[in-house]
Formats: structure tokens, C-alpha cells, sequence
């Protein structure tokens, strides 16, 4: 199935996986207010797929907020800014909270909101020449995107604040060894190795991972009986289900689990 109606962005929805492909290449794929907008509804849309993978068209990932379209707005820049957050972060939070994981495929460079998406996603596969920057403060603005949530949870508090004060340019490697990425891989092999890690994942007990993913974020900020409390139902609730069941099955067995999702 392939969604229509987008300008700025490109949904498709295959074999269980979702599709997400940021599509403003002439542009280095900057976040403008048609692309927040877009990106909220098809958040929406994909709430329930199995596995959501997001790339993007082009040479880069994403230079971040379209700050061409912020300056042209004039004294209406304030507005169109504070619209353009209120989306992308609608978005974000949607991603974030949904069951399903979400894979992000970074080529080229990953600034500003692009950033903060790479540091929201659950998996972020790289290639090689990859960069990571935050650059809000070097163009006088304050961060955005969940940038402020997400990023410590990922790198640790005072490299956060290294790359939200200093906008510190991570290589491919550098932002592996913090954290922020997952795996490095060959540029040219980027797109191929996230959707085929997007796809084991929906191929998974997909439930099990959404319920996985959210006993994980709750965890980093939560305290430790409570985390053990949600724990504890978590995995009664799994091992009564039909993954759960065939899950050990399998294991026992020793042979492939098949999941229903």
C-alpha cells in the first residue's frame, strides 16, 4: 500500500513494514511547515504497523529546520516556528510511544530536528561518512524536536550538553561509541541493512516489542520498584500469549520461532 496526498515526504506500507522516506532532497531534506505537518499525520497513520523504517531521499538525512523559511516569514517567523514544533513534536511523540519500533537509516548528515529524530528513533543504523550535529545554538536558537528528552537518555547528560552548547560534530564512529547509533555500515549500504533490520523486527512478536520498548523508556526515568512492578506483568502478560507460548515453544524445540504479531 502506498499512501498519497504527501508532498514533502513519501509513506509505503509492505509486508507488514512501514515506509517512512523524508522527501525534500533539494533542500537537504530541511524541516519546513508542510513537512512537520505531514510527518504528524503519517505518525498517526503508522500507529499501529508492525515496524516503522524512516530514511530519506538524497545525499543528506536531514539539515535540520528549514531556517530559509523561517527567515522569509519575517515577524511572523515566532508563529510559524512555534506551528512548526507543535507538529514535528506531535510526531515525535507518536513514534516514541507507539508499539511499534522504529528503524532510521541516516546518509549524509543528520542536523537540528534531523538530529533529534535520529536521537527519538529506537535503532538508527549509519553509514560510514555519516554526521551528527545539533546546530540550534550556532544559528541562536534553542533545541527542539525532544531533543532536550531524548538526548541525554541516549549520550548521558554532559555530553548532551557538550553537543547542544558547543554544536560538536559527531562522526559515524564517534556517535556509535556514545551511543547514539546503533550500527555503522557502508554508506551505499545504509538503506539495505536498516529495512532488513526494520523487517525482522516486524517479522517478531510485535506486541511483545511494543510492550518491550515502553518498559524500557519508562524505566530510564522511573524508580525501581515501579519499574519491577511493570516488569512483573509485563512478562505474566507475555507468557499467556499466543507469541509468548510458541516463543518458548520454539526455544525448547530449538528450532525458528513463528510469531503471529
Amino acid at each position: 500500500m502506498s499512501a498519497v496526498g504527501y508532498e514533502t515526504i513519501e509513506l509505503d506500507v509492505d509486508g507488514g513494514m512501514a515506509r517512512l522516506t523524508l522527501n525534500r532532497p533539494d533542500a537537504a531534506n530541511a524541516i519546513n511547515a508542510r513537512m512537520a505537518a505531514e510527518l504528524r499525520d503519517a505518525s498517526i497513520a503508522l500507529r499501529f504497523d508492525p515496524a516503522v523504517l524512516v530514511t530519506a531521499r538524497g545525499k543528506l538525512f536531514s539539515g535540520g529546520g528549514d531556517l530559509r523559511a523561517f527567515k522569509d516569514a519575517g515577524a511572523a517567523a515566532g508563529a510559524l516556528l512555534a506551528a512548526t514544533a507543535s507538529d514535528l513534536h506531535v510526531a515525535l511523540a507518536t513514534l516514541a510511544e507507539m508499539d511499534a519500533p522504529v528503524v532510521v537509516g541516516v546518509r549524509g548528515s543528520a542536523g537540528g530536528a534531523g538530529m533529534s529524530l535520529v536521537a527519538a528513533a529506537d535503532l538508527v543504523v549509519a553509514g560510514e561518512r555519516a554526521k551528527f550535529t545539533m546546530g540550534y545554538t550556532a544559528a541562536g536558537l534553542a533545541p527542539d524536536g525532544g531533543s532536550t528528552f531524548f538526548l541525554s537518555r541516549v549520550v548521558g547528560l554532559r555530553r548532551a550538553m557538550d553537543l547542544v552548547l558547543t554544536n560538536r560534530v559527531l562522526t559515524a564512529t564517534e556517535a556509535e561509541a556514545w551511543g547514539l547509533v546503533t550500527r555503522v555500515v557502508a554508506d551505499d549500504r545504509v538503506d539495505e541493512e536498516a529495512a532488513t533490520l526494520a523487517s525482522t523486527l516486524a517479522a517478531g512478536p510485535t506486541a511483545t516489542l511494543g510492550v518491550a520498548k515502553r518498559l524500557v523508556i519508562d524505566g530510564a526515568s522511573s524508580a525501581l520498584g515501579a519499574a519491577l512492578n511493570r516488569e512483573t506483568w509485563a512478562i505474566s502478560a507475555a507468557a499467556n500469549s499466543a507469541d509468548g507460548r510458541e516463543g518458548v515453544a520454539a526455544f525448547l524445540e530449538k528450532r525458528p520461532a513463528r510469531f503471529g504479531g
